[in-house]
């Protein structure tokens, strides 16, 4: 398959792109240092780079950005960080992705825990996590061309812990293979509308 993986830098990224590399055509999307610039926050960004790509069997997004901070802290405009980004640069890669996709092809998005367990600072991030877990539902009723969305939502990563660990007390960390896995299972399984949680 020819696979876009947007994010496929990060944390989680990275280890997701190396294994689907062992089988596949893997092509990092990123605002800097990937193979194709993209900014999913801006659609003349994601038109683009999908432009320079042609065809494409899967697109996995695992960028985007929320404000967290104290509900009381944060403004009108921090929330607009996480709906432009997270929210709505993930909606408009469906909504744009669609077309450069193969008949059959899929998206897989990324959410996270805060969507069924927030802990605090999260406000922001939560509600977006949620949005998107809805979104990803009701979208597929109406994909065309046998295209399938699904999104992966994980807990807090191991490779991640000790950035994140006094935020998620008590929380253990979710092994990067089940991470892995958790993405292998929406672009090679079947599912379709699928929130795939991975919290243990």
């Amino acid at each position: 398959m020819k696979i876009l993986i947007v994010g496929g830098n990060g944390t989680i990224g990275k280890k997701v792109s190396a294994h689907f590399r062992e089988k596949n055509e893997v092509l990092i999307g990123a605002r800097t240092n990937g193979d194709v610039q993209i900014d999913i926050a801006d659609t003349t960004s994601i038109t683009s780079a999908l432009e320079c790509l042609g065809k494409l069997d899967a697109i996995i997004c695992i960028a985007g950005e929320a404000k967290w901070a104290n509900f009381n802290e944060l403004s009108e405009e921090d929330y607009y960080i996480g709906l432009r980004s997270k929210l709505m640069g993930q909606v408009n890669l469906v909504r744009i992705g669609q077309n450069y996709l193969n008949p059959g092809g899929s998206i897989t998005l990324s959410t996270g825990i805060l969507a069924d367990a927030p802990v605090i600072k999260t406000t922001s991030a939560a509600m977006v996590n949620g949005g998107i877990h809805s979104f990803v539902q009701a979208v597929d009723l109406e994909m065309e061309n046998g295209i399938r969305v699904n999104v992966v939502s994980l807990g807090m990563v191991e490779d991640a812990y000790d950035k994140y660990r006094d935020y998620f007390p008590g929380h253990n960390p979710i092994p990067m293979n089940k991470a892995i896995n958790a993405y292998v299972r929406s672009v090679n399984g079947r599912g379709r509308g699928e929130v795939i949680r991975v919290y243990e």
